[in-house]
């Protein structure tokens, strides 16, 4: 049995967290920069937060230059899975897998799936019944 104890992220230290999966490193401004696609944030915020997830365990960062670069600690599935199961799904969609996809990954109002996204989510759904 595991004596790591898993901390568990905050939605904001989980969008950072998704772009640093998606690039592997990056520098507070390119975090920011892609946050600020999609949401209001300021870089001092953004700089900030990066601050704690390192001091948590969750980014490792490398200060041997003046720009400090980051990347998330641990692996994309492993992280999500535990999220998942942290957040027992039975608890917030009563049991229904198909709320939770429909509300987490298709769009709950705010953030709507992309049609790359909506064809990615279809390629994996007939790759899951063709098994």
């Amino acid at each position: 049995m595991s004596n790591t104890k898993y901390i568990k992220p905050t939605e904001s230290e989980l969008e950072i967290l998704q772009i640093l999966w998606t690039k592997g490193l990056a520098t507070v401004r390119e975090v920011h920069e892609e946050l600020a696609k999609t949401k209001d944030a300021g870089y001092t915020t953004t700089l900030k937060l990066l601050q704690i997830m390192h001091e948590k365990g969750l980014v490792k960062r490398d200060d041997s230059m003046r720009t400090h670069v980051y990347r998330g600690c641990s692996e994309q599935r492993k992280n999500s899975k535990t999220f998942v199961e942290q957040n027992d799904r039975d608890s917030l969609f009563g049991g229904s897998l198909r709320q939770l996809v429909k509300y987490q990954a298709l769009g709950n109002g705010e953030h709507k799936a992309s049609p790359e996204e909506l064809e990615e989510i279809q390629a994996l759904l007939n790759q899951l019944k063709n098994q």
